[in-house]
């Protein structure tokens, strides 16, 4: 017996849970699909019902919650004041009516075939949900956001996350718990106050908290702070008597008053991810395959009765706006589903006795079976939306896209505002050349903010601060942090995210510059080489060599280094950055790396001008640039493709030149 082995209970379990979601997690992935639908298909797998590999419910229900608790901070967060006054009347008019209506039609509907009220106003809560966490992440995954579709779609499952709210504190009510004046009155007193409490210290302690945390530049410092305002707000909101839910949004809306939200935020992800993943796998747990064989009619009849339902609401949601039917024939078909936060109601109700239709542990689980098929066939739903939408309405896709959107696209991207970064910003700005700076140092914030300089505050090693300085409609990266650890990851994420992108790295030492080639830069400037440059013109000045014959011997040292370490990407994007007209901006010289899709293949069967209406006017392979080449023409690694189109068409055909990291 080993002397030091510890006995965890449910460890094996765990490890499951785990093991096994990642190994379903990852076939999604390879047949892309979205990974919520792996981690429910995990939880159908591994549960009592089927398997039976994981029996503590308990244990997995326990973490599903710190899930529910993180997707709510996560919301909060990101629920910005600004960002939802611009659609404050999508909010309020689509998403109260698709609400109201959903509840009205299910609650009247359930109560005219007998079913009481109480019960049948709880199912029409559980209807009127859609999933935030699958239907926001397919479109932003699409690019969609800034759609009409993808912004309606946004303002109502906002309306939804406030209305979840309303709903947790409406269980006590509904089960007949609470039902006195003074017992309402007190659970709004308490919810009263807990929220004018949050927006004081979203004012005045967090930021200031925050900041002080900043300043240490520990990030796992500012992890666990971050951590405890969400935990800890969560506790004190459910001491006072009033939902974790709850707790756990206003936790996020007390970071996002925070100039710190956006790098808050990066640094939760990954443990929203986790604990996400575990309360998909736990919705998928609950559902009994012995009772959706044995009831398939009354599980789809339920399915297709849902989704007939939130097809007329959200339809009906999005016309009071005055938009078009393929408009509001897009967002209804995006959002026809059950949300998670249903199933989040559903356990409160079941802890009281209520039941979806008042039909006890039946009703239960054919909610349960009918909302993880709804869930499953989400993905499929959201991406041929737009295209269903255009062919009923006999419009053309194209038809549909958005006014030209006010986020930047063909921007620089500069990491780090030391001296470099301020020099760039100082000639980008003179220039006209549309920038943003990320930055985490508190110290450079204020210079920013004094300046106008546009920015993002957080640490560039992570996707979501990337995501939100507009990498993936970026036009270049330049990198100019005095961190050299952190240079290769940044470098590798962002040539991941942007296969398009262009990506120029400052770099101390000369033999750094391979290392950061292969992780995607384009350009590596060394400083090593620039000092040994400096000194070399000293000297031939001290030896009272001629202004122009040095400035020559300068020019010839650079090219020898430069040219030969670079590979022919200098001239490429001297091709790339002559002008700074509308045709100057839009133009991009893309590397095909080994292993990349289009690499092998001709440029007719890449159909970029058809699919993507992309023009290659050159391609530059070797020492060579081959103009105007034919559709025959294939596209070998290495070649470097000089095309123009917009920022948005950049960003679709990305998959055509990311290279698989697994490769």
């Amino acid at each position: 017996m080993m002397p030091f082995a510890v006995n965890l209970p449910m460890l094996n379990e765990v490890v499951a849970l785990f093991v096994v979601s990642v190994g379903i997690a990852y076939v999604c992935y390879r047949l892309r699909l979205a990974p919520v639908t792996g981690f429910l298909i995990a939880g159908v797998v591994i549960g009592p019902n089927a398997l039976g590999i994981v029996q503590e419910q308990e244990l997995v229900d326990m973490l599903a919650e710190i899930g529910v608790i993180l997707l709510l901070f996560t919301i909060g967060i990101e629920f910005s004041l600004e960002k939802v006054s611009r659609i404050r009347k999508a909010i309020v008019v689509g998403g109260g009516t698709q609400v109201a209506l959903t509840v009205l039609l299910v609650s009247v509907g359930l109560n005219l075939v007998g079913i009481d009220w109480n019960s049948a106003i709880y199912t029409g809560c559980l209807v009127a949900l859609s999933s935030t966490a699958i239907v926001l992440g397919l479109l932003s995954e699409r690019g969609e956001t800034d759609a009409p579709h993808g912004q309606l779609s946004l303002a109502i499952l906002i309306f939804q996350d406030l209305a979840i709210v309303l709903m947790v504190l409406l269980i006590p009510l509904l089960s007949g718990e609470a039902t006195t004046p003074a017992a309402i009155g007190m659970v709004l007193l308490k919810a009263g106050a807990l929220i004018a409490a949050v927006l004081l210290l979203a004012r005045k302690g967090v930021p200031w908290i925050l900041e002080a945390v900043a300043r240490t530049g520990r990030h796992e410092l500012f992890l666990l702070t971050v951590v405890a305002i969400c935990f800890g707000t969560a506790a004190i909101s459910s001491i006072m008597g009033v939902s974790l839910a709850l707790g756990a949004f206003l936790a996020g809306l007390i970071v996002s008053e925070s100039r710190f939200a956006d790098q808050a935020l990066s640094e939760i992800l990954p443990l929203k991810t986790v604990f996400n993943a575990v309360f998909f796998v736990s919705v998928g747990m609950l559902l009994d395959m012995s009772f959706l064989l044995s009831q398939p009619l009354l599980v789809f009849g339920t399915a297709i009765v849902v989704i007939i339902l939130k097809l007329a609401t959200s339809w009906a949601g999005v016309a009071v706006l005055g938009y078009p039917t393929r408009v509001a024939m897009a967002v209804s078909i995006g959002l026809a589903q059950i949300g998670e936060f249903s199933f989040v109601l559903e356990r409160a109700g079941r802890a009281v006795g209520l039941s979806p239709a008042g039909m006890g542990d039946a009703g239960s689980q054919t909610f349960i079976a009918a909302a993880v098929f709804l869930m499953l066939i989400t993905p499929f739903q959201v991406s041929s939306a737009p295209r269903l939408a255009a062919r009923f309405t006999g419009k053309r896709e194209e038809d549909e896209a958005p006014a030209k959107s006010s986020k930047v696209e063909d921007h620089v991207v500069i990491i780090g505002f030391g001296e470099a970064g301020r020099r760039l910003s100082r000639v980008l700005g003179d220039r006209g050349i549309p920038f943003t700076v990320i930055e985490l140092s508190p110290a450079n914030l204020n210079d920013m903010i004094e300046m106008g300089i546009p920015h993002v505050v957080g640490d560039a090693l992570r996707p979501h601060i990337l995501e939100a300085a507009g990498i993936r409609t970026a036009k270049m990266v330049v990198v100019v942090m005095n961190d050299p650890t952190a240079t290769p990851g940044i470098i590798s994420q962002a040539r991941f995210m942007n296969p398009t992108v262009q990506i120029v790295a400052r770099t101390r030492y000369m033999r750094s510059m391979e290392p950061l080639q292969r992780r995607g830069a384009d350009i590596v400037v060394p400083e090593e080489l620039e000092t040994t440059v400096r000194i070399f013109s000293h000297v031939l000045g001290a030896y009272m060599i001629p202004n122009e014959e040095i400035d020559r011997q300068v020019k010839l040292l650079r090219d020898d280094n430069y040219g030969v370490m670079r590979g022919s990407i200098q001239e490429a994007h001297l091709m790339v950055l002559q002008g700074l007209d509308e045709d100057g901006l839009h133009t991009r010289a893309v590397a095909v790396r080994k292993g990349a899709p289009a690499a092998g293949k001709t440029l007719q069967d890449l159909a970029l001008r058809r699919t993507h209406q992309l023009t290659v006017l050159a391609v530059r392979r070797d020492s060579r640039t081959i103009a105007s080449p034919a559709g025959d023409f294939t596209v070998e690694p290495n070649d470097r493709l000089i095309m123009i189109g917009s920022a948005e068409r950049f960003a679709a055909c990305a998959d055509l030149f990311r290279v698989d990291p697994e490769a």
